[in-house]
């Protein structure tokens, strides 16, 4: 097995990653993509590729409904750091920008989403797919697929199984993972998966629940792909950011209790686990 991630030594207990408790991985700079989509639209993305020739496999990575970029314009935090400890590993990792490819600004407020997740993200992960593909220095059948929030949720449409199976440019991912996607309207649809899926989720994350997705990955044993999912106790949203101090976010257009208001932060626990098990996932 290839060495995939620099050990963490991380406080068990913490709720919060303090600073440098997770060693800091050797910068990396992501190159810009622009992939030609069917419709003849241009999607934009940001590639972090590893030293040397290849071939290597690959992870197109589906950020949440805030966006890729930070108010700043830079490669969000949780993504850049994904990146680079995914490419120390020795994956390829495409990241697909949505919403700025829309010229569009976050979605996650009530009345603001103009992108579909089981339409427009689900396109933007089969054309990084594809893209990817085409690429001499990658190996083709080993395109895994990673989705954060909103994200995620496109992840688990992308990998969702068809009755009539629609032809695709190149191999179908390999596997995929989605971190604390919203599964209710998914378990409504009778939702299962034709690659093998992981979902890592919060107990008490209130923007997603955890018991719905327990209750849909239940519901499609027995007619899907090889399907895991994994609760953390006392994890919330975003518990795999580096750095965030448990925080309400208000006005959100999905939480549980459907006030929109929510909490997000980093769980040291969960955080050290999903690195881990992410990468052993895409492994297999």
């Amino acid at each position: 097995m290839r060495a995939l991630f620099a050990a963490l030594t991380v406080a068990v207990l913490a709720q919060i990653v303090p600073i440098g408790a997770i060693p800091a991985l050797a910068a990396t700079n992501p190159e810009p993509v622009e992939i030609l989509q069917k419709d003849g639209s241009r999607l934009k993305a940001v590639l972090f590729r590893p030293d040397g020739h290849g071939p290597f496999p690959a992870v197109v990575g589906l950020h949440n409904c805030t966006g890729l970029n930070n108010l700043a314009g830079a490669i969000g935090t949780r993504y850049r750091d994904w990146g680079e400890r995914l490419v120390s590993g020795g994956y390829a990792v495409l990241l697909p920008d949505s919403n700025s490819s829309r010229g569009i600004g976050s979605q996650c407020g009530a009345g603001a989403r103009s992108i579909r997740v089981d339409r427009e993200r689900v396109a933007d992960a089969d054309a990084a797919r594809a893209w990817l593909q085409t690429q001499s220095w990658i190996v083709a059948d080993r395109v895994s697929l990673l989705g954060w929030s909103s994200g995620a949720i496109a992840a688990l449409w992308a990998v969702r199984a068809r009755a009539q199976p629609q032809a695709k440019d190149g191999p179908d991912f390999r596997s995929a993972v989605a971190l604390y996607p919203g599964c209710r309207r998914l378990g409504n649809a009778a939702w299962s998966a034709r690659v093998p899926t992981l979902i890592l989720i919060g107990r008490s994350d209130d923007q997603a629940s955890a018991a719905s997705c327990q209750q849909m990955v239940a519901g499609a044993r027995g007619r899907s792909a090889r399907l895991a999912i994994h609760v953390y106790p006392g994890a919330h949203h975003d518990f795999d950011h580096p750095n965030r101090p448990l925080q309400v976010r208000t006005g959100l257009a999905f939480s549980v209790d459907r006030t929109g208001r929510v909490h997000s932060g980093t769980n040291a626990a969960a955080r050290a686990d999903a690195l881990k098990r992410v990468p052993e996932w895409f492994e297999r």
